[in-house]
């Protein structure tokens, strides 16, 4: 075999890479700043990070696109799809009838809902009866003060507060038992400020669904579903979960 045959064949390959590479679509991505941990600005490098930024990244070297990443305030999001001035929308957009009539939506792709958080050394909570007749900490005006008062035969334990540090800090001092709260919340403290402190128990109650946002009639709706199924096929999904939330829930 000739050199100049290896060489040809080498710089004809190095040519289709390229070419493959600069003919990838670029798509227009837009996403809510301020909804932690999802996403938010890193102040350090003006980088959008988060746990939907890792998926929307993994979703786009899967599926075959560019992403060109801009920020706007959740309620500008949809219309942007509808009036086509963005491609793809991903901000913890739950999933819903209405909504689905104004655009698509790529299947779930997180289960969010309501948990329970205690100390580290608490073993004895598991699941949302074992609260009966405990200390309880919610937050002021949440759907998760709601759940327990309606739930539990005991809630003269439930101590709505105003901030949910407020309550992280009322757990690990002793003051309650035990917190109820939005699960991405609780999640994610309990895998950065509260780690080794609290953890996370049981499954999600009063789940709700998130879902990928496309432009009505999107062409890339089925590429994007396989790329979240082989996320989630192959372990990346619980690796990027368990990064920022820590332990994935109990199955339902």
């Amino acid at each position: 075999m000739s050199t100049k045959w290896l060489k040809t064949v080498g710089a004809t390959l190095a040519f289709t890479v390229a070419a493959g590479t600069a003919s990838a679509e670029t798509l227009r991505v837009v996403t809510d700043p301020s909804f932690v941990p999802f996403e938010m600005m890193d102040q350090e490098t003006g980088e959008m990070i988060g746990f939907d930024m890792e998926i929307i990244r993994e979703v786009a070297d899967r599926a075959g696109f560019e992403i060109d990443l801009n920020t706007m305030d959740f309620n500008g999001i949809i219309p942007a799809l509808q009036t086509g001035n963005v491609d793809i929308a991903i901000a913890g957009i739950t999933i819903t009838e209405a909504r689905e009539e104004i655009v698509d939506f790529s299947d779930p792709y997180y289960d969010s809902g309501l948990r329970i958080l205690v100390r580290e050394s608490n073993d004895d909570v598991k699941e949302i009866s074992d609260l009966e007749g405990l200390k309880i900490g919610t937050k002021i005006g949440s759907t998760s003060y709601d759940y327990l008062v309606a739930t539990l035969d005991e809630d003269d334990g439930v101590t709505p507060y105003p901030g949910s540090s407020d309550m992280y800090m009322a757990l690990m001092s002793g003051a309650v038992d035990a917190v109820f709260y939005d699960a991405p919340n609780v999640g994610y403290f309990a895998s950065t400020k509260g780690e080794g402190k609290v953890k996370t128990v049981g499954k999600l109650y009063e789940g709700q669904q998130y879902g990928i946002a496309l432009k009505d009639g999107s062409e890339w709706v089925d590429d994007v579903n396989d790329a979240l199924a082989s996320i989630k096929e192959d372990g990346t999904y619980e690796e990027i979960y368990e990064k920022w939330f820590g332990p994935m829930p109990e199955d339902k």
